[in-house]
């Protein structure tokens, strides 16, 4: 099952030394937190109050700690008297601006489950996501790219335009009934976000910090949608305390004690990995966090770093690639000290280009899933005057980790095998589908992760591989499934499958390798007009394979690693 590779010899010497079982539990040195997200932020409101905690520069504006909790509870008690009650889900559908903060932790402070979704949802994947995770209330932007989000959802629910406020009712989304625009106008059906804000009187807010005794860490905050081998997202639900203690643990490593940072945000809010090593450590540790723009603009970036005298930055290794590059055309006086990377591997020469050229001083990387609130294993800081830096990963405070063969069985230190980990991060499950959360998650709180994994005696362990067919394009996931079911209608293909093949700067591409009928044509560009519109951009194939034939099993099943070898053979 799997694979030892380029790693067999070193594998096969060391377990001739090392029997010992691949197991570790990293004990916390200090107690975990048993508060919620809504009194993390009044802890911070105190401590930090007329401090920055958020600039969105593409807004030209900003909230303070102080401000973020007054303007959370104003939001909170408007939910209030629109009837949203206690684990209702609200879906934030935005790109980041000061809106979705507010909104987030609004949810945390009125005791609702945020649902967050992808910015360039289409309206078919919104559909599903609605419908798979029961929301009641949908927050969402004006215009971002290309997409104009009342348009969207006018052709997913026409009966938008004509329904009274809050009384949404449609045979699709049944779920949904109200919606609410991040907009300066105002359209049919539809709440406005900031007349929301300034609903409620005084003694509404009021009753919103009374309410806090009722929500309790152990409850859930947050539905994050992920995928699987379906192809089709799962909501992995997770408690206020596990995200506290993660932005606690991960940030604590960081050293974000120490002094006060102003972080950079490359990544988007929406994603597990800005949720809580950017929104929650910043709460925790005081740190002001940067918006650069609505989306990702490496030249926005520079801007904002210079600018705003960034001393920290998080993005994943396609962000920094990207900002690489234009640093080194405009070479810029930026003051940065701390770079974390994540959502993806890292090479030590684009390492070694972070270090030279952002001059940073501490580099960190985390290693972790949604499923398990976004970080596992975690660097301690590396000494960047190193000529070949390498960032190696060491579990996190109060987690355990093993890594297991294809029948579950431990396999000694440094042997390859499947990462299983345990601890108070891991996800309650995936929202109303136990059969998935009991192939992820075993009664015994061990999750599998599905990485191949080597796992060291001094709790420092690296992935060598993937069990899934998950393609990484530039931090993003991608699973092929999805795409192949669509792929499949066009009208000239009899076969194809979705492989992720090298790309120098996203690190993978979606590559699609089609069998089409006799006498038929097929080009890229009849499968970019297939999925526009259906699939978030990040999904659509940007290479097409036309084949004969496909490797296969003696069972019929197809063979994607071997394709992959086919096609490496083929770039040569």
């Amino acid at each position: 099952m799997f694979s030892k590779g380029d790693f067999s010899k070193s594998f096969e010497s060391t377990k001739k030394f090392c029997t010992k079982p691949s197991y570790i539990h990293k004990i916390g040195e200090q107690p975990l937190r048993y508060i919620t997200i809504g009194q993390l932020l009044e802890e911070a409101s105190k401590k930090f109050g007329a401090r920055k905690t958020v600039i969105s520069v593409h807004q030209n504006g900003f909230l303070t700690f102080s401000e973020l909790l007054q303007k959370a509870d104003k939001l909170a008690a408007g939910f209030k008297i629109l009837n949203l009650e206690k684990n209702d889900r609200l879906g934030i559908w935005a790109p980041n601006l000061l809106e979705w903060y507010i909104t987030y932790i609004a949810c945390a402070r009125a005791g609702l489950i945020a649902v967050c979704l992808n910015p360039v949802y289409e309206a078919p994947e919104i559909e599903y996501c609605v419908n798979k995770t029961g929301i009641k209330a949908l927050v969402c932007a004006d215009k971002f790219k290309h997409h104009d989000y009342y348009e969207t959802l006018l052709a997913l629910v026409p009966e938008l335009e004509s329904c009274e406020l809050g009384k949404l009712e449609s045979k699709k989304v049944p779920s949904l009934k109200i919606v609410i625009r991040i907009s300066k106008d105002v359209k049919r059906g539809t709440y406005n976000f900031h007349e929301l804000l300034n609903l409620a009187n005084p003694s509404k807010v009021a009753n919103i910090q009374k309410l806090q005794h009722s929500i309790s860490p152990d409850d859930g905050c947050s539905l994050y949608m992920t995928s699987g081998t379906t192809g089709k997202p799962k909501a992995a639900l997770t408690t206020h305390f596990k995200m506290v203690n993660n932005g606690f643990v991960t940030g604590k490593r960081m050293e974000l004690w120490s002094k006060h940072h102003t972080l950079c945000v490359q990544v988007p809010l929406f994603h597990i990995f800005g949720s809580v090593s950017g929104i929650i450590a910043s709460l925790t540790y005081g740190s002001t966090m940067v918006l650069p723009t609505d989306g990702y603009q490496p030249d926005k970036t520079l801007d904002a770093l210079k600018n705003e005298k960034c001393t920290m930055i998080m993005g994943t290794p396609t962000m920094y690639i990207d900002l690489i590059e234009v640093q080194e055309k405009r070479k810029e006086p930026i003051c940065l000290e701390i770079a974390l990377l994540g959502s993806a591997p890292s090479t030590p020469h684009l390492l070694q280009q972070i270090i030279s050229t952002l001059n940073i001083s501490k580099l960190f990387s985390v290693y972790g899933l949604t499923e398990c609130c976004g970080s596992v294993l975690q660097s301690l800081p590396t000494k960047t005057k190193e000529k070949n830096p390498v960032l190696v990963n060491y579990v996190q405070e109060d987690f355990e980790a093993k890594v297991v063969d294809e029948h579950g069985d431990v396999v000694p230190f440094g042997t390859p095998g499947e990462l299983c980990v345990r601890g108070y991060a891991n996800m309650v499950g995936y929202w109303e589908d136990k059969e998935k959360t009991n192939e992820m998650l075993g009664k015994d709180g061990w999750l599998k992760t599905g990485d191949q994994f080597v796992l060291e005696e001094d709790g420092t362990g690296q992935v060598v591989g993937r069990l899934k067919d998950m393609i990484i394009r530039g931090g993003e996931n991608v699973f092929p499934k999805e795409i192949e079911e669509l792929l499949i209608t066009h009208p000239n293909i009899l076969e194809i499958y979705v492989i992720g093949t090298p790309h120098k700067r996203l690190g993978e591409e979606v590559c699609a390798c089609a069998r089409i009928k006799p006498q038929s044509n097929l080009t890229l560009e009849d499968l970019v007009t297939l999925c526009k519109g259906k699939l978030a951009y990040f999904k659509i194939p940007t290479r097409l394979e036309v084949l004969d034939n496909f490797p296969r099993t003696s069972l019929g099943k197809i063979q994607k690693f071997k394709l992959r070898e086919m096609l490496s053979e083929k770039n040569r």
